[in-house]
């Protein structure tokens, strides 16, 4: 299928071929039959990726303060690397979607095949979107009028905030789609409206509609207009929609206002707002979030948790219910805002076009009747299947998400193997990724690198909660595996891994404890080889804030924090013990000190077979300049020091004192070039696989010693 994307770093827009997306559970996947441009939205995304460098740094100076942090921890050329990654992503554009349901994903009810829907799906033929993003289409009205209902929700989202009544007096301040939409439904909600802009001709279709105007552009005065609008005691409510940098149209609306008006921002203007404007009035001044309850929420999205009904009347998919509504019943009028339909293979002259085109209503893109419905697409011009007999690992990789792109792929591009095939649910990052470190072919269905008897190696970096599921899957089909951590969430699953294991011993499984093949880490542990008593170890690790709601903090699908990312230095001090974990204390932060989420805020010890002992806290409540992972080993009167896996220092060591890199170095090329020699030559696991099963119950452990207060004790 095709897809438009746009690269952030050039601002080109092109009409990709991707691999069409499967249906997952609690969506629906959807032929689209027509998508309306938000002009104001996506033109501001084409401008900014069309902008150099300064302009976007300008654009985002909070972004900024984010690399200049990253610098100090990371360094400078590591962090350049990880921009320029990030602004060469492909962006999909578009979030209004009219089509027909095609597939119905598990625990989706009230859709059927063949539906009329509507949806927050991207301009491309075929999308696949959470249940709560949909609503369903009335006979009656047209794909091209349906496609404007997300955006119409968004309208009717900022009204709702204003909480208008019967016969109010409403200013609406910018007369784009999201404005003129506005306008319509509170003329429909009985208010009378004032519609300001500077082009005639969107003011022309307001007053069609009865609602009164005045055009900027030629000279009109807004606030002289609002006040003899309201016959001198000022509008009760002012609804920002307009898309301006200066602060003076929140300053105007303001002095409009009437005493105790209310004040709504839809649009972006500028926000430097003055007290005396509210203080005198006690004017109440409230942003809208996009299209209603529920928008940014996981549970309510992704997971399809309705919000009860007797208490959150107006969800985001009840706000699209309802403008669809008023469009059946011809109290919304679509056909006098859509300015163009237009042949989807037409979209990229139109976005080169966006920028010159700054009054533009409706832009519809019409899409073929037979799109493309491959989910395994070739990239460039492929070599013939590699043969297993070759001498080299052929890869499959299930995941195309930061961690893959920047951090892992890069370390297989660097050796041998043959790069064959790369998965991801919506296509285009797989595509992208795809291209970019030499994969020959890309798929959506995960499926096709399990029975691609030419690919001998999966590597697997999805979320965390699909780990055990597709390891056991891989090496039931016979593969040999690398699976990004954690390797399991919960003892049942880690069970199933090792049955999986057991029956498939000849095959090479790693999970990606990279640290331990850190240089600074295979030098602690040489320095260390001829000890004559247990370690004492302290591991500092200045983790970073994640938002509670953020998806590694889900225990359902991360795991948290201490099993998703703690593993990790379970795992390197057990390598530098050379000594399996025996037993498990932890305590976190207590939670009932206003310090929001404990478990992220932990202390763990570790006591080891050999009698040496681990102490690892893993704080989130560190500041970004510190080093986020600092070592500290105790042994027979000596001590190693390591700092951000960058600068190891000896003290007691006589021949050695220091050991520097010119970049962080934790160890990703290392491990993945001998993962891929072994899997090429044979050789006995990297990793053994005790050792990933003892780590793995070590993190299961410190997370309930927590919980519980008590010490676990590991089995052998």
């Amino acid at each position: 299928m095709r897809q438009v994307l746009q690269n952030l770093r050039s601002g080109e827009t092109t009409l990709a071929d991707v691999p069409c997306p499967m249906v997952r559970a609690g969506h629906l996947l959807i032929q689209s039959r027509a998508s309306l441009i938000s002009a104001g939205t996506e033109r501001m995304l084409v401008e900014f990726g069309k902008g150099g460098l300064l302009a976007k740094a300008r654009a985002q100076p909070e972004k900024v303060r984010q690399v200049l942090d990253k610098i100090k921890t990371d360094g400078l050329m590591p962090t350049l690397e990880t921009v320029f990654a990030r602004l060469d992503e492909p962006l999909p554009l578009g979030y209004c979607n009219a089509g027909v349901v095609l597939e119905v994903g598990v625990g989706v009810e009230g859709y059927s095949v063949g539906d009329h829907v509507i949806s927050n799906g991207a301009h491309a033929e075929i999308v696949c979107c959470p249940a709560n993003l949909c609503a369903k289409v009335p006979d009656g009205v047209s794909s091209e009028e349906a496609a404007f209902t997300v955006l119409s929700a968004i309208a009717l989202q900022g009204i709702r905030l204003i909480e208008p009544t019967l016969g109010e007096r409403v200013v609406v301040t910018g007369l784009g789609l999201i404005g003129l939409v506005a306008t319509q439904l509170l003329l429909a909600n009985g208010c009378r409206v004032l519609g300001i802009d500077l082009d005639e001709r969107k003011l022309e279709l307001a007053r069609e509609w009865g609602a009164e105007t005045v055009n900027v552009g030629a000279g009109g005065d807004p606030v002289a207009t609002a006040m003899a609008f309201s016959e001198g005691r000022g509008a009760d409510a002012v609804l920002i929609t307009a898309s301006a940098k200066t602060s003076d149209i929140v300053h105007q609306a303001a002095q409009m206002c009437r005493k105790r008006g209310r004040i709504v921002l839809v649009g972006v203007v500028g926000l430097d707002l003055k007290r005396s404007d509210f203080y005198e009035k006690e004017l109440s001044f409230q942003v809208s979030c996009s299209y209603g309850p529920g928008r940014y929420d996981a549970s309510y999205e992704e997971k399809g948790q309705d919000y009860p009904y007797g208490f959150v009347r107006w969800t985001e998919q009840r706000n699209f219910e309802a403008i669809l509504e008023l469009m059946s019943a011809g109290r919304l009028r679509i056909a006098p805002m859509i300015e163009r339909s237009i042949p989807f293979d037409d979209a990229p002259g139109v976005y080169d076009k966006l920028s010159e085109s700054k009054n533009a209503l409706g832009l519809v893109l019409k899409y073929p009747d037979a799109p493309d419905l491959r989910r395994t697409l070739a990239i460039g011009s492929p070599d013939a299947k590699p043969s297993k007999s070759a001498g080299r690992a052929v890869i499959g990789a299930i995941g195309a998400g930061n961690y893959a792109k920047l951090m892992l792929l890069p370390a297989f591009a660097k050796t041998n193997a043959v790069l064959r095939t790369i998965a991801s649910a919506g296509g285009v990052s797989a595509r992208h990724v795809g291209a970019k470190f030499g994969f020959q072919q890309t798929t959506t269905d995960y499926r096709e690198i399990l029975s691609d008897e030419s690919i001998d190696t999966v590597v697997i970096t999805t979320r965390h909660s699909s780990h055990a599921r597709f390891v056991c899957e891989a090496l039931d089909a016979g593969k040999h595996v690398f699976v990004e951590k954690p390797l399991a969430l919960n003892p049942d699953e880690l069970d199933r891994v090792m049955t999986a294991a057991g029956g498939n011993s000849d095959r090479q499984l790693l999970v990606g404890f990279n640290r331990r093949f850190s240089p600074h880490a295979t030098k602690m542990a040489s320095l260390l080889a001829a000890r004559s008593e247990p370690l004492t170890m302290i591991m500092t690790v200045n983790a970073g804030f994640i938002p509670p709601d953020h998806w590694t903090q889900d225990p359902q699908v991360g795991g948290g924090r201490i099993i998703g990312e703690g593993c990790h230095w379970i795992d390197l001090l057990a390598y530098l013990a050379n000594s399996p974990v025996v037993r498990v204390s932890a305590s976190n932060v207590d939670q009932w000190k206003g310090v929001g989420r404990s478990d992220d805020k932990t202390t763990i010890t570790l006591t080891f077979a050999d009698g040496s002992m681990g102490t690892l806290h893993y704080l989130a409540n560190g500041h970004k300049s510190f080093p986020k992972e600092r070592l500290e080993v105790f042994s027979d009167g000596r001590i190693l020091a390591l700092d951000n896996f960058r600068v190891l220092r000896g003290y007691g060591f006589g021949g050695f004192k220091k050991m520097k890199t010119s970049r962080m170095d934790k160890g990703h090329d290392s491990e993945v070039s001998e993962f891929v020699r072994r899997v090429a030559n044979g050789g006995t696991p990297l990793i053994p696989l005790g050792s990933i099963i003892n780590t793995t119950r070590a993190s299961f452990a410190a997370v309930e010693a927590a919980r519980s207060g008590t010490t676990i004790e590991i089995p052998s």
